[in-house]
């Protein structure tokens, strides 16, 4: 199948390791321009070390979208080495907290500083010069935990307002051809991942837990969701906008 990104600049926040490593990896092996960034500089370093031995045009930033200023950084980076990007993937997020009574306020607000706000900080960056061109492409990485209840109830609530956020995009966008979806991975596991260090740590419990509730009998690879979000980017998906994609292989239960 063509994909139609040959030539396209993509930008991925959070793109350094897991499932945004993957999703960088993906688009620019389909012949994407993709800028990047990551809090941490390893990482992104080698990444951007992996793309140029394979001939990509790629762009590193380190910089923290979770700010107004590393949004703004990382988004005219993009411009001046890249050009004006055609993609968007707000990839980046975390949470803590307990219960009702137990999560502080600050916990709440940081919930929605790194799930939510930078994918609109993000968001409105790039969209004035989608508008412009007539055409864009713009993929949040939610959870299955924002269609469900399940994980943290901070993480819970931010991701369904991600979720949120990409359907009013979607109305809001479409007339002038951008196309917004969100994109709902399970559990992923991968080397250095929080649950690949579970599986180290309590191996027989996370085989327990794979038995219960993983009808394929595995966790998710970030490749799995890459290939989702490429797609998503790609000329091919042009009917598909304001949807919320599980990509868990059944692990979630909610029937739509």
């Amino acid at each position: 199948m063509e994909l139609g990104l040959t030539g396209k600049v993509a930008m991925v926040s959070g793109g350094s390791r897991g499932i945004g490593r993957s999703i960088v990896l993906g688009l620019a092996a389909e012949g994407c321009a993709v800028s990047f960034c990551a809090r941490g500089g390893d990482d992104l370093a080698a990444c951007a070390e992996e793309l140029r031995q394979a001939g990509r045009r790629s762009c590193a930033v380190q910089a923290d979208v979770a700010t107004a200023d590393g949004a703004r950084e990382f988004f005219t980076e993009t411009c001046a080495r890249l050009g004006e990007p055609d993609i968007l993937v707000n990839n980046i997020g975390k949470s803590s907290g307990g219960g009702i009574e137990t999560t502080t306020l600050e916990e709440w607000q940081n919930a929605l500083e790194f799930n939510l706000l930078p994918a609109v900080r993000l968001s409105k960056l790039v969209v004035p010069g989608m508008k412009r061109r007539r055409r864009g492409r713009i993929i949040h990485i939610a959870s299955i935990w924002g269609r469900e209840s399940g994980g943290l109830m901070t993480y819970n609530a931010a991701k369904a307002s991600v979720i949120s956020l990409s359907k009013a995009m979607a109305r809001e966008l479409g007339p002038f051809n951008i196309l917004v979806n969100a994109v709902c991975p399970g559990s992923v596991s991968f080397p250095g991942g929080s649950w690949w260090r579970r599986q180290q740590e309590e191996p027989e419990r996370m085989a327990r837990f794979l038995e219960s509730d993983f009808p394929l009998g595995r966790f998710g690879t970030p490749q799995e969701v890459a290939n989702v979000v490429t797609f998503l980017a790609s000329e091919a998906a042009s009917l598909v906008s304001g949807a919320a994609i599980t990509v868990d292989g059944c692990q979630s239960r909610s029937n739509i």
